[in-house]
């Protein structure tokens, strides 16, 4: 029989975050760095624990240098060649630490994927990613790349539940990705009415992971720098962003000039834009499961990594956290009814992008 479960689950939007007295002097003060261990590959991490998502669109290797330059991560999406992977790592060795190799879970997949960390042998991270995690399919095939890459970290999801993260876990996965339906392109709530609400499953899923030494990406639903802070908040060891770094110079698509104004493409990778692309049109037995915006240009992301990273010090000075370590520990989430004042958000005057030095 179908039942409704009736605890209240909530989303980024839902809350906001509680000042707390703080010693703090200033922002500068704050360490944004964290340091982990995996449970699975026994490797290490140390950055700052924001991630490009790997989108066609956003996980590239542009991106990728942009953000290594501020200790932060990119998930490259799964389309590059073997060719293009072993040129990027051979121009730039010291970004290793900071990418990993997408791929999802069929044959041609899996024999990219054993081609590209053949021919990069530096690389330490693998994000399997599939937009349903529950599938019998998909633990298996975590179970078996992991037992050909025991010391590889491995990222895997979607999921949203924690019985999931512990079967993922214990299945060979380090780090699970955490959200089904969040994103700003993603259009799966509303095409098969399946779904989580962001913040309560970040807060379940960290708390089943942690308690078998996993960790977790909340992945999708940032809007702004202080969602972001709100899901480190709630327990996330790491935030995966798609729409907030899309449009830049250094995310995929063309530069487009629509009615004097410069614009970029921004898609789904379930949507019918990415499926035409790469697999020649969405499959007759399935529906698109994501939209096609475009996104004013915004100039070069250093700008937008900063905003996000200050945004995220100055909610660590509000609640005393010297440290993003000591975030979630200092969080406490009030319920809100209304987050903003939005009298004046139709005269919002937007920042100009900044030119690129290239």
């Amino acid at each position: 029989m179908p039942r409704i479960d009736n605890d209240i689950k909530l989303d980024f939007k839902d809350v906001l975050v509680r000042p707390k007295r703080s010693t703090l002097k200033s922002r500068a003060d704050v360490d944004l760095h964290r340091n982990y261990v995996f449970c699975n590959s026994k490797g290490s991490y140390e950055g700052v624990p924001v991630i490009s998502a790997n989108m066609d669109t956003t996980g590239t290797f542009e991106m990728a240098k942009a953000l290594a330059k501020f200790s932060l991560f990119t998930a490259i999406h799964k389309h590059y060649t073997v060719d293009e992977w072993v040129t990027f790592t051979k121009e730039n060795p010291d970004i290793a630490n900071n990418v990993a190799v997408s791929s999802g879970t069929g044959p041609a997949d899996e024999e990219k994927l054993c081609a590209i960390i053949g021919a990069c042998p530096g690389l330490k991270y693998i994000c399997l990613d599939v937009a349903n995690g529950y599938s019998e399919h998909f633990v298996n095939f975590v179970k078996h790349v992991h037992g050909k890459f025991p010391k590889h970290t491995i990222m895997a999801g979607n999921v949203v539940t924690g019985e999931m993260v512990e079967e993922l876990i214990l299945a060979g996965a380090d780090i699970i990705k955490v959200g089904i339906g969040p994103g700003s392109v993603c259009t799966t709530r509303k095409k098969a009415g399946v779904g989580y609400p962001q913040l309560s499953a970040v807060i379940e899923c960290a708390d089943a992971a942690h308690g078998l030494g996993g960790h977790i990406i909340s992945d999708g639903g940032c809007t702004c720098p202080g969602d972001v802070a709100k899901a480190f908040g709630a327990g996330a060891d790491f935030v995966m962003l798609g729409g907030m770094l899309a449009g830049h110079t250094e995310s995929g698509g063309e530069l487009i000039e629509r009615n004097g104004k410069r614009v970029k493409l921004f898609y789904g990778m379930s949507s019918a834009t990415a499926m035409k692309r790469h697999k020649g049109g969405v499959a007759d037995y399935r529906a698109s499961e994501g939209k096609t915006v475009e996104i004013d240009y915004r100039g070069d992301v250093e700008a937008t990594i900063q905003d996000v990273l200050g945004g995220l010090r100055s909610t660590c000075t509000y609640v005393g956290a010297a440290k993003l370590k000591e975030l979630s520990k200092r969080t406490t989430f009030i319920r809100v009814t209304q987050q903003l004042n939005p009298v004046f958000s139709a005269f919002e005057k937007k920042e100009e992008p900044k030119p690129s030095a290239s």
